[in-house]
């Protein structure tokens, strides 16, 4: 309990760098899905950057505290953006593309974070031991000006990238879920929609057998190699 309070900071920090990086996900969910011909995420008003009109009590609150108070990266998901199939120009593709707009939206977020990290790392004198310094002491492990913004956009670019990742496994309800629906023939799509009711012990599954971080851990490190080179 001790080690969480002292990380309370950064654990702030990186629930509010999620809370950017789930309302963007959702948003670019109901953005492509009116697109696509289906307005119901904007009359429920669900093409919002507000995350408190995402919050899923399990995804958005208890899975990410969760993750924080064991250490882990944090991630999760919001309540999902409804969609019409039936609604879509194309009702056996258009899902996939709904599905993939939310990771994808989360990789744009990512790379633009880490374009502005880069700037921040030319122009700021000692930003790699900086940087050491909060990887290996939390958010108050350096000083200055700068390391309260470097660690939110460290967190953003982080958050973004592991979401993304996160939500491509094909677990319901997880965005990949959905992509290999709109693959499937339809008479086993529907048996794979079965599935989402045991969604939630496949993931907590993978918390607690460590495989998530397994998966998770190479494009964090890659992240790090670009900024730390």
């Amino acid at each position: 309990m001790e080690s969480f309070v002292v990380r309370l900071p950064q654990i702030v920090i990186q629930l509010l760098a999620f809370a950017v990086a789930i309302s963007v996900h959702e948003s670019a969910h109901g953005w492509v899905a009116e697109r696509l011909g289906d307005p119901t995420a904007r009359w429920l008003g669900r093409i919002t950057l507000n995350p408190l009109k995402h919050i899923d009590p399990i995804g958005t609150v208890v899975f990410p505290l969760m993750l924080a108070f064991l250490g882990a990266p944090i991630i999760g998901w919001a309540k999902p953006v409804p969609f019409v199939s039936r609604n879509l120009r194309n009702p056996r593709r258009d899902p996939a593309l709904v599905g993939l707009a939310g990771p994808a939206s989360n990789l744009v977020l990512a790379t633009i974070v880490t374009g502005v990290l880069l700037a921040v790392k030319a122009a700021t004198p000692g930003f790699r031991p900086l940087l050491m310094a909060m990887l290996e002491r939390g958010a108050l492990g350096a000083t200055g000006v700068a390391a309260p913004l470097i660690y939110l956009l460290f967190s953003l670019a982080t958050v973004n990238i592991v979401l993304a990742v996160f939500n491509l496994i094909p677990i319901p309800p997880l965005d990949g879920s959905h992509v290999v629906g709109a693959l499937l023939p339809p008479a086993w799509h529907w048996r794979w929609a079965q599935l989402e009711r045991y969604g939630m012990l496949l993931l907590f599954a993978l918390l607690w057998t460590g495989f998530l971080s397994v998966l998770l851990r190479p494009f964090v490190t890659g992240l790090l190699w670009i900024l730390l080179s």
